[in-house]
């Protein structure tokens, strides 16, 4: 028997990695750095349609492979969910086939070849990202383009017939304590590995008190821009306090409501950093959401590096997160929460409880370690299988 070397690994990415500028690519991009931190050779394998090639990744990666994702005329057509087809790669296939070293496919939608025979004998890890077909059900739910509300269904559909493909995954990491029992419950072999985020440490800015209260996501995607209109229809305009709303691509709705706020500012041209910033600065950090699927990596951020953070319900359910957050779930309680909390000072308490759960939870050394376990669990495993032959 060839020993897997358990200092490489091949990662397969939905997307470049690189800015790591929404949740998803996030996750994967400070998963990468922390296991080369941790030793691990990477392989990454991504793909691209849209986000150019990024050479920083090759300070983190031993080899680094880009591959087109191809593009249907109807994404309608065909029984595998499109997210999924659209990502089928010979040459993919082929640089995989190249070693036996373990695979982490990021996500259903890098699944195509998870099953193939080929690679049947490999450690093979599926990182969930969501319960996918919930992630799409509840996208046309809220969508409003009739033809976009069609695709989310049928992809939601077929999502749903497609994801006993997990079971061919040796392990698949849950991204929160909801999707992992899930998970568990269907019957897959999983376990709850936490989003790796940008954070070290906790770091909150106590010198200075902020002035407006913040509001960030992609503004590209239907939820988030529910989320913001709802914020700025039926919760800002009970609260006199500036606020602001940083994301890309804005929907001319959103803008249109904005406008005709006094207390509003829209700004959707923030990097990375700048977001952080904002955070770091706001006096009040609220986020809401009507899908409580996954983790939010903005509410990871806003803990690590905000002051007071105002939720709704779904975005801290089942995350371990409640207790470090103000929780309302309708317009008034949301700008209740904001009248009490405009003049109240944070208090050093509340940093030293952020630690404490952070810390123990959402360390991403700790859970890269629990990654490369996992793959030394598996690996042990199958040499004791091999003894007894």
């Amino acid at each position: 028997m060839s020993q897997n070397n358990p200092t490489f690994l091949h990662i397969l990415s939905f997307d470049v990695p690189y800015p790591p500028n929404y949740g998803g690519v996030m996750d994967v991009f400070y998963k990468i750095k922390t296991l080369f931190e941790c030793d691990i050779k990477v392989i990454l394998h991504a793909f691209h349609y849209g986000r150019k090639t990024a050479p920083e990744l090759e300070k983190y990666c031993s080899k680094v492979y880009y591959y087109k994702r191809k593009k249907y005329i109807n994404p309608l057509i065909g029984n595998k969910p499109y997210i999924v087809a659209s990502r089928e790669n010979e040459e993919l296939l082929k640089n995989l086939q190249k070693d036996e070293n373990p695979i982490l496919f990021e996500g259903l939608h890098t699944t195509f070849y998870l099953d193939h025979p080929s690679l049947a004998k490999r450690i093979k890890i599926v990182r969930n990202h969501n319960i996918e077909h919930e992630y799409y059900n509840n996208l046309y739910k809220i969508e409003k383009s009739y033809i976009r509300r069609i695709f989310f269904k049928k992809e939601s559909e077929r999502l749903k017939k497609y994801e006993p493909i997990l079971k061919h995954a040796n392990y698949v990491l849950g991204i929160s304590q909801k999707d992992t029992d899930y998970l568990k419950l269907k019957g897959y072999r999983s376990r709850w590995i936490s989003a790796f985020h940008p954070n070290d440490c906790v770091d909150i800015n106590l010198e200075e008190r902020g002035n407006f209260i913040f509001y960030h996501g992609n503004l590209g995607v239907a939820e988030n821009n529910h989320a913001a209109l709802y914020l700025v229809k039926s919760v800002f305009n009970l609260c006199p306090y500036p606020a602001i709303i940083a994301g890309s691509n804005p929907s001319l709705e959103l803008r249109k409501a904005i406008r005709n706020s006094k207390n509003i500012t829209l700004i959707d041209n923030l990097s990375s950093n700048q977001i952080l910033e904002h955070i770091h600065q706001a006096h009040i950090n609220i986020l809401v959401t009507f899908q409580a699927t996954g983790i939010k990596l903005k509410l990871l951020n806003s803990l690590y590096k905000g002051k007071h953070i105002i939720v709704n319900s779904p975005m801290v359910e089942n995350t371990g997160l409640e207790d470090l957050c103000h929780i309302g779930n309708n317009p008034f309680e949301l700008a209740n929460l904001i009248f009490s909390l405009w003049d109240k000072g944070f208090n050093p308490e509340e940093i030293k409880n952020r630690k404490k759960i952070l810390d123990s939870k959402f360390s991403n050394v700790a859970s890269a370690i629990k990654i490369i376990d996992l793959i030394k669990e598996r690996e042990n495993t199958l040499e004791t299988n091999y003894n007894r032959l």
